[in-house]
């Protein structure tokens, strides 16, 4: 009878688990690293002075489509309130009287 031989298994050491595995999580650590350091931060430019917006104060019961159409008649009110959404920070559309908002500059008069 014929019998392969059985050829041994791999077997790991505490120590060789320990080095694969951090070898295997070193580039996820480098690139959580990098992202938390530099991606998506906002970076200096070179140009002198200063970005001004025109501020508006909204109104007892004005809503921010209604300030979206006084602001900027011709354009599309969707536009329009996502970019004083998105410039402002807010986390949507709902604004209290009083509130003060800036203008996307291209809207500005």
């Amino acid at each position: 009878m014929d019998t392969m031989p059985v050829s041994p298994r791999l077997h790991l050491t505490k120590r060789g688990r320990v080095v694969l595995t951090t070898l295997a999580a070193l580039p996820l650590v480098i690139a959580a690293f990098y992202f938390a350091t530099n991606g998506g931060g906002a970076t200096a430019s070179g140009e002198v002075g200063s970005v001004s917006f025109q501020h508006v104060t909204v109104q007892p019961g004005e809503t921010l489509w209604q300030l979206a159409g006084d602001i900027a008649p011709s354009a599309d009110p969707r536009d329009v309130v996502a970019d004083i959404v998105h410039l402002n920070q807010l986390a949507g559309a709902d604004i209290q009287a009083g509130q003060k908002l800036a203008i996307p500059q291209q809207y500005s008069r």
